[in-house]
């Protein structure tokens, strides 16, 4: 790190109410993970704290390669962007080699490194956020007056979904594509050409859920998942259960009757209706709060980073931003029934090594963002340049 990074290092402030509310995710989510997982930790290796204790490492390692990352500008990232989305998509492929990737419930999603477990497609979803930031910083008038300026990166986040759905994560893809799609219309890309691609895209991602068997089963069994309670509508009647049990105010921390075994993935996926289930619709309410504030102060954040001229930070936000809330509000739809399965964790909260280290990262990301906005703006330009 040069001199001038750490000059400005020491001078970056930290956005206190973005800062607590992405504690409050954290914290309860370890929490909740921990109750969750009581019994099925148990029978795995008689260790009730099992994947607590797990869980509480990855957030120890998120937080502390978060810390190094804040320690860095944004300009670094802006530069690596195209080199670490490169990255990602060689561990997409790798994951797809027999005999290397590891194979779960008919997916190859996993690498193991040593006693760790990695997910490549978690870190695509932050890695394209930030190749497509700087992107359209350095392609701006292209991407507002050209359609092939619009059209370029989407080949190459085409590919990257494309060796998602060879694993397949069906439900990745789809954060991938709407996050890139929000960056896109956000960066000022003209209104028809928008729509004209949006079009295909919506009608490819329904032809593949319509298309494959599974895919199908997941959306008719949404619809009506009492009429195979038993079958393949099993998880989401379970986790209705769970929310009809938890009512106004829970049956408290530790009660939950459906992650005794009743509820498939109660800690991971389906956490949301272990925290219906023991905190109620007061912890229902508490975890969509939280979220929703994070989201609005990011939204916040970048708007304050367009004011300034830091439009790489803004679409860094904005990206970071689209892919939280979307990705919350599919989880939280799929726990309570109005959004068919997609196989994606709730955000800060659910158990998984690979989610839980790129989101902090990606909240690093977001301080340093909301920092460098803050140190830039409390001193005069001439100043700024000088130290930087």
């Amino acid at each position: 790190m040069s001199g001038a990074d750490a000059v400005l290092l020491r001078r970056v402030p930290i956005d206190q109410p973005l800062l607590a509310g992405l504690l409050g995710l954290v914290l309860l989510g370890l929490i909740m993970v921990g109750s969750a997982s009581i019994s099925i930790a148990s029978d795995h290796n008689g260790n009730p704290f099992y994947f607590l204790i797990r869980q509480g490492i990855y957030v120890g390692l998120g937080l502390a390669v978060g810390w190094q990352v804040l320690r860095l500008p944004l300009r670094f990232w802006e530069r690596m962007g195209p080199y670490l989305l490169l990255s990602s998509m060689v561990l997409l492929v790798v994951v797809l080699v027999p005999g290397i990737g590891r194979n779960v419930n008919g997916s190859s999603r996993w690498l193991g490194v040593g006693p760790l477990t990695v997910q490549p497609s978690e870190f695509v979803k932050l890695f394209s956020i930030l190749y497509l930031s700087g992107y359209v910083v350095r392609r701006s008038h292209e991407v507002q007056k050209s359609i092939w300026g619009f059209i370029k990166p989407l080949l190459v986040l085409g590919l990257i979904v494309f060796l998602l759905l060879l694993e397949p994560d069906f439900g990745t893809s789809v954060v991938v594509l709407t996050v890139s799609m929000g960056v896109l219309f956000l960066a000022g890309v003209r209104i028809w050409q928008f729509v004209v691609l949006l079009f295909p895209v919506v009608f490819g991602l329904l032809a593949l859920a319509v298309l494959a068997p599974y895919r199908l089963k997941r959306v008719l069994s949404f619809l009506d998942p009492w009429q195979d309670a038993f079958g393949k509508g099993y998880q989401l009647t379970q986790a209705l259960i769970a929310f009809g049990r938890g009512e106004w105010l829970g049956v408290g921390l530790g009660g939950s009757i459906q992650k005794l075994h009743y509820l498939p993935e109660g800690h991971t996926d389906f956490l949301f209706a272990v925290i219906a289930e023991e905190l109620g619709f007061a912890g229902v309410l508490l975890v969509v709060g939280l979220f929703s504030f994070v989201v609005w102060r990011i939204f916040t954040i970048a708007g304050r980073a367009t004011e300034d001229g830091n439009f790489f930070a803004a679409y860094l936000c904005y990206g970071v931003a689209i892919w939280i809330g979307f990705q919350a509000f599919i989880n939280i739809g799929v726990n309570m029934g109005i959004l068919p399965t997609k196989g994606l964790t709730l955000p800060l909260m659910s158990y998984g090594g690979s989610s839980i280290t790129i989101t902090c990262i990606a909240m690093a990301l977001l301080l340093r963002a909301a920092g460098e906005i803050t140190d830039c703006s409390a001193k005069p330009r001439k100043t700024e340049i000088a130290t930087q």
